[in-house]
């Protein structure tokens, strides 16, 4: 299905850069009006003051040029096109599959949510603390860091039990040291969710999970 998907998308992709190449004044069509140009300025030219057969081919040289500058960015522009259907797909194929991606945010999903907590080091405990829309923060977990990398679950209840509705929640992540004290940085994380759709926003790819939308060079993992 994803393939599917891919090819038609490539192939409009294609459609729409050669219709736009096509539909963009060039200067080649231009080219008899300045020609034109320059022979009614040869023909008016007055006789004391010819035009210097150096300009003028100075003229035609940039003229040339400028041409050769825009077929270019034609040509750019429709490798980027084609670039950006690629990436498309290439993120349509992890719909349904668990990721991992960087975000500030947390998708829950069914009741459920994850992230990955770093190793312990300078913090021994990591502060997961959840927010909702408005900001109000509804969880606040603290969690002992292990010599690896861990994961995390949160069961979608706030901290007097009652159960959350699917949606994306804020997330953030500080540090307690052995000591009982506040570490000075936040600690690192990740998000962990299953995808749901990809999509292009404006001229990037964007990961949806649920809820949560993440630009693409997020993804840090597939976890399965």
């Amino acid at each position: 299905m994803s393939g599917t998907v891919g090819t038609t998308a490539t192939a409009q992709a294609a459609a729409n850069a050669a219709q736009q190449a096509a539909s963009t004044p060039t200067i080649a069509s231009d080219f008899n009006t300045f020609l034109t140009l320059l022979t009614t300025q040869l023909k008016n030219q007055s006789p004391t003051d010819p035009l210097d057969a150096n300009q003028m081919m100075a003229q035609l040289t940039q003229f040339a040029s400028v041409e050769q500058q825009v077929n270019m960015n034609q040509n750019l522009q429709q490798l980027i096109s084609l670039q950006q259907v690629n990436g498309l797909t290439a993120a349509a194929d992890l719909v349904g599959h668990r990721v991992e991606v960087q975000s500030s945010s947390l998708s829950l999903q069914q009741g459920s949510a994850e992230l990955r907590l770093p190793a312990r080091g300078a913090a021994s405990t990591a502060v997961v603390t959840i927010s909702d829309s408005a900001g109000r923060v509804i969880r606040r977990a603290e969690v002992p860091l292990t010599q690896g990398t861990q994961a995390w679950t949160w069961d979608g209840r706030n901290d007097t039990g009652i159960q959350q509705v699917d949606g994306a929640y804020s997330v953030a992540v500080a540090g307690i040291g052995s000591d009982g004290k506040p570490t000075s940085q936040a600690q690192s994380f990740t998000v962990i969710g299953t995808a749901t759709g990809a999509s292009r926003s404006g001229s990037n790819i964007v990961l949806s999970m649920g809820s949560l939308t993440v630009p693409y060079d997020q993804l840090r993992a597939v976890v399965q």
